[in-house]
């Protein structure tokens, strides 16, 4: 939840010190204090949200609710009742009169959130709400005002969406008014390490436990698309805290679409012998004469090696653990990885 403060943009949300941000940052304390309509678009994933979140937090109506509704994600034919409420009895199943988000914003901001996904008939109403500040619940002929500021937002290209015929183009200038576009996660890479510690500080909260990552896993993660964008990362550091609690994240840690081979460092192991080598790059698996598949030569080593330490060690995947330099929950992991039993 963001912070209620007008201190400094940085403190509430948007991390980050990347040019593009910086500018997201420089427009947002611009449009804060004005009750203008805000349509924000973006990539999924991006934070339009929390850009969002941010405009109220720093707005005169921050003592007052700020209300998300994703406009794509109810059904077309209750989307008119969760908006603006219903009256008891206004169809089948509506036993009790019910409050719509404009009431519950009223004072606040309202955010819609995907609203290029919202039907021609609700674009109706919202349009009359934005110029006449009034509506009705389902169900009644009696007529509410509201004070509420609207932020949109869209991943979508509304412009081309009227051109299609599936958004009215006076409602796209009512909230037009003042337009915020988030930059992708991959026109601002320099912020990932930032973003990075502020998730893994939100999730220690959550989830118990913290993770660092080295310099290469964080180097490797800089090279990924990000076709996600933030919510992906997020996604990442998640899981990466769920499976390595309180430890170092290298790059082999890393799933393997994230890994950088240029960057992957070798975990740390005693060097094999001259012959050692010899053996497992001639011997039954490859000769000199066959096309060398990498992937399955580095399969074989590794599972050579781990087989060999435990063997040495009776079992004991502690011992093997440190006799192959690296932490016993990375060999269970690589363990589970080989089939191989304790």
């Amino acid at each position: 939840m963001i912070e209620e403060t007008t201190s400094s943009v940085a403190s509430v949300g948007i991390s980050g010190n990347s040019p593009k941000i910086a500018q997201i940052k420089k427009i947002i304390q611009q449009v804060c204090m004005t009750d203008v309509n805000v349509l924000i678009t973006g990539e999924s994933g991006t934070g339009k949200e929390i850009a969002g979140r941010l405009i109220h937090a720093l707005s005169n109506r921050k003592h007052k609710p700020f209300v998300p509704v994703n406009c794509g994600a109810i059904p077309t034919e209750l989307l008119e009742s969760e908006l603006f409420g219903h009256e008891k009895g206004a169809f089948t199943g509506a036993i009790t009169s019910r409050m719509g988000r404009f009431e519950m914003a009223q004072g606040g901001t309202i955010f819609l959130d995907e609203i290029g996904d919202m039907p021609l008939v609700m674009q109706v109403k919202i349009l009359r709400v934005i110029q006449e500040k009034i509506f009705e619940r389902v169900g009644s002929n009696k007529s509410s005002r509201v004070d509420v500021r609207i932020i949109a937002a869209t991943h979508r290209n509304l412009e081309e969406e009227i051109v299609k015929g599936n958004f009215r183009e006076d409602l796209f200038y009512r909230l037009n008014v003042f337009p915020i576009e988030m930059p992708s996660l991959r026109e601002r890479m320099e912020d990932i390490p930032t973003l990075i510690n502020d998730l893994i500080n939100r999730f220690q909260e959550d989830l118990g436990a913290s993770i660092k990552l080295s310099r290469g896993a964080i180097e490797s993660l800089r090279k990924c698309k990000w076709n996600g964008n933030i919510r992906e990362l997020s996604n990442l550091i998640e899981r990466l805290i769920v499976l390595y609690p309180n430890q170092t994240v290298e790059v082999e840690h890393l799933p393997e679409k994230y890994q950088n081979q240029s960057i992957k460092q070798e975990i740390p192991v005693s060097q094999p012998s001259e012959a050692s080598v010899s053996e497992l790059l001639l011997g039954n698996h490859f000769n000199e004469t066959q096309d060398v598949n990498l992937r399955e030569l580095l399969h074989h080593i590794e599972l050579k090696f781990i087989k060999d330490a435990l063997d040495k060690t009776n079992g004991i995947v502690s011992h093997a653990a440190d006799k192959l330099g690296m932490r016993r929950t990375t060999l269970i992991e690589k363990m589970r990885k080989f089939n191989i039993e304790k």
